[in-house]
Order: C-alpha cells, then structure tokens, then sequence
C-alpha cells in the first residue's frame, strides 16, 4: 500500500479499500512518498504511546491517585529528557530521534502533548470550554502541527530536510480544534461509556445537564433535549473553526507542494464528511449514526481528489 501520489492510486483496488477504515491522519499521509509517510508512521506512534499511556490507566480504574499522578508524570518527563539529550534508547527510540533529526522537527508538539497528558492525570474533564481550547493546544494542535510540518519540510541536497517556510501551529491550529471537536461529538457514546468527558462543565449548566445525565444517555436511556441542545452548540462551535480551517487552507496554496496541499484537503474533505453527519435531532446520539460507511469515505476522497485536480497539477 506503498501510495506514491495522488495520480497512482487505484481507488477500486483491494489495498486502498483497506485503508479506508483507519484514521483520517494515516489516510491523508498515504499520497505522499513513502519516506515522509514512514516519518509520519514513527511521529504518531510516539504520540499514541503518551496519549494512551493515560487514557487507557483512567478508563481501566477511574480515579487515579496522587502518587499515580506523578509516578506518570515523572515518567513522561524522563522520555522528554531522554530525547533532549538524545538518549537512543530501543530500536524504536533510535528511529524516532533519526526522524526527528533528519525532518527537522521541533520537540514542543511532544511538550505540549505531555502538559495535556498531565492535565488529565489530575483533572477529571474541564470547568469551562476555555480550559478545553488550552488543552486541546497539546491534544489536537500539537499532534497536527507534525502532520502539517511533515507537509512543508524541503528536501535539501543532504538528503535530509529544512523546515517549512511558515508557522506550522497557526497553519495546524483551526483544522486540528475542528476535528477535535468533530471527535467529540461523533465519539460522545464510547466516551462516555469509557468514563470520558469532553464537555466542558459551564456548558452542561448552561444547558441544565450534569454528568450523570451524559451517562445515562449514552448508556441507553432517555436523551434530554438539552442535550440535543448541547451536542447543536459544540456543532456551532466546530462549524467556526471548520470556516477558518478553510481559509487557513486556501492561504496556504503558494506555500505547499500540491500533494501535501491534497493530503490536507483530504483531512478537512473527510472530517466535514462526519460534521455532515452529526445531527442532534437523530434518535441516538451514537457513532454508528454518525461514522460514514467506507463506501460513503471513498467516494469523499474520490470527490476531493477530483476536485483538487481541477484546481491544480499534479
């Protein structure tokens, strides 16, 4: 499934059709060549570790105790060390650092990921949506930000890379809140089964609700219409940064090579797909009404792809 641009892939054939349940991210990084795609692979998989390494610990037991708290902190801090310093490691450690080194990319994505990593060990969701929005910076910005560098590194003639031309937070920064928000809302049920919360605590009193009444809800039970009104409100909000994540896009047409333009455009192409899809008013407010078919993701593809041919050469 070695995809090596967007003129090659063959939409029908059996590889690409088994891509098309996985991530958006690994989809949208497979119409690179393979070596920045590899780099990808490495990048997020160091991320995943840290993101799980709490999550799985707060769905598993709930409650995590002091001393817990910091024993992951103090463990999430020596890795940021190790890599610092350039500490290899295990085989996988030693790729990581390869890639970091080779791709030019900076550590603060990962620096920010572990402060929201540690607001999670010792915060059990958010007082209001502006605590959300700050941990989304090391949730959602950080991990995007990587993508959007891996899109804008130039090749230089040591075979290694220069870093983009442009900020790659801002350039990351509307597209990554809109599909964190999207995740939100489509993931409401599993979260919420798993002992997760995204919704901030203001808005559930705005709109008269308490955690209980997400549980219940997503457990099976009667679904208050305000939290119909809730998941309408979290949909305004993504529909915000959906808008400035497009024009975010558009400006950054002059400073992207088509392909990597593309696999952005497959990114916002695909999470407006599910936005699409989420409707406060559907009787169940649950991933399997608002996940797209793989049938319903390929043909978005095939429509992006389409349409950014026509706009560009590739």
């Amino acid at each position: 499934m070695d995809f090596v641009g967007p003129a090659t892939i063959n939409f029908g054939s059996q590889d690409f059709e088994k891509i098309l349940t996985n991530p958006f991210l690994d989809i949208a990084a497979r119409f690179w060549e393979k070596e920045r795609y590899e780099a990808f692979r490495i990048c997020y998989r160091s991320m995943r570790r840290l993101d799980d390494l709490v999550d799985n610990r707060k769905v598993e037991s709930g409650q995590i105790t002091r001393e817990e708290s910091e024993h992951y902190r103090t463990m999430m801090l020596q890795w940021l060390d190790a890599v610092k310093n350039r500490f290899p490691g295990d085989g996988y450690q030693t790729a990581f650092l390869a890639t970091l080194d080779r791709f030019a990319i900076p550590l603060w994505p990962w620096e920010r990921l572990c402060t929201a990593m540690s607001y999670d060990l010792d915060h059990d969701g958010f007082a209001d949506f502006r605590s959300f929005l700050r941990y989304s910076e090391g949730a959602a910005v950080a991990p995007a930000s990587v993508f959007v560098h891996l899109c804008g590194v130039i090749p230089n003639p040591r075979g290694s890379f220069q870093p983009p031309r442009f900020d790659i937070r801002k350039a990351a920064r509307a597209l990554a809140i809109f599909s964190y928000l999207v995740h939100v809302m489509r993931d409401f049920q599993k979260d919420q089964l798993r002992g997760l919360n995204y919704f901030a605590d203001d808005l559930l009193r705005r709109y008269s609700l308490t955690r209980e009444n997400l549980r219940c809800a997503a457990e099976g039970g009667a679904i208050p219409e305000t939290l119909r009104d809730l998941i309408g409100q979290y949909r305004t909000f993504a529909d915000y940064y959906r808008a400035k994540a497009r024009r975010t896009l558009d400006n950054l047409t002059s400073l992207l090579e088509p392909r990597y333009l593309l696999s952005l455009e497959v990114i916002y192409g695909l999470y407006h797909l599910v936005f699409e899809k989420i409707d406060p008013r559907n009787p169940r407010l649950s991933g399997a009404e608002f996940n797209p078919s793989p049938e319903a993701i390929q043909d978005r593809l095939q429509t992006v792809v389409a349409q950014f041919k026509g706009r560009n050469s590739l």
